[in-house]
């Protein structure tokens, strides 16, 4: 039996470094897992970066992928996750024809209710933002889209923060420092 897909996300610290987001993605290629978001920035330690990654699989694969992406010579760590065990968001942007909006309220009671901003607005389009969770950000969309006035729609790559109080990559890098005096002062 077919074990169920499950949506991971793989948090990814590198030394910044070029080709280091082909190498992470030709991992997934390789076991043919398709990459659902991705999002790459500075993380909270100068010199590394932070890759977001969600992908639907199983634990067995998404296990064998960390491990994987983890012997890459500039990959300092790399866990995955699931939904539980995160704080997630992500940003979704609406740009809706102003005329269709000003001709029916309820359009502007939609995004309120959901907690969405209107950040800009002219006569042509106004733009909506909604940060949330990727959820809550498709039914803004589906919900704007009934009335025929979305002209665009995007939304961002998963970003995400552990639920614990540490970051694991510090203390992995803390213990990595350690074990580097400890090997240099036996020198």
């Amino acid at each position: 039996m077919e074990e169920k897909k499950t949506l991971y996300t793989l948090l990814v610290y590198s030394e910044n470094v070029a080709g280091i987001l082909n190498q992470i993605t030709a991992v997934f290629t390789r076991r043919q897992v398709n990459i659902e978001s991705l999002n790459v920035s500075a993380s909270s330690i100068p010199g590394v970066h932070k890759y977001t990654i969600t992908a639907w699989s199983d634990e067995d694969q998404i296990e064998k992928i960390t491990k994987q992406i983890e012997k890459k010579i500039d990959v300092v760590k790399a866990n995955y996750y699931t939904d539980d065990q995160l704080f997630i968001r992500e940003v979704g942007m609406y740009k809706l024809s102003t005329p269709i909006v000003l001709e029916n309220a309820e359009i502007s009671r939609i995004v309120r209710r959901l907690n969405a901003r209107i950040v800009e607005v002219n006569p042509t389009y106004c733009t909506v933002m909604l940060s949330s969770v990727t959820e809550d950000i498709q039914r803004l969309f589906y919900e704007l889209d009934k009335f025929g006035c979305v002209l665009q729609y995007t939304r961002s790559g998963r970003i995400a923060l552990t639920r614990s109080t540490v970051e694991q990559v510090s203390a992995f890098l803390e213990k990595q420092e350690m074990l580097h005096k400890q090997v240099t002062s036996e020198k």
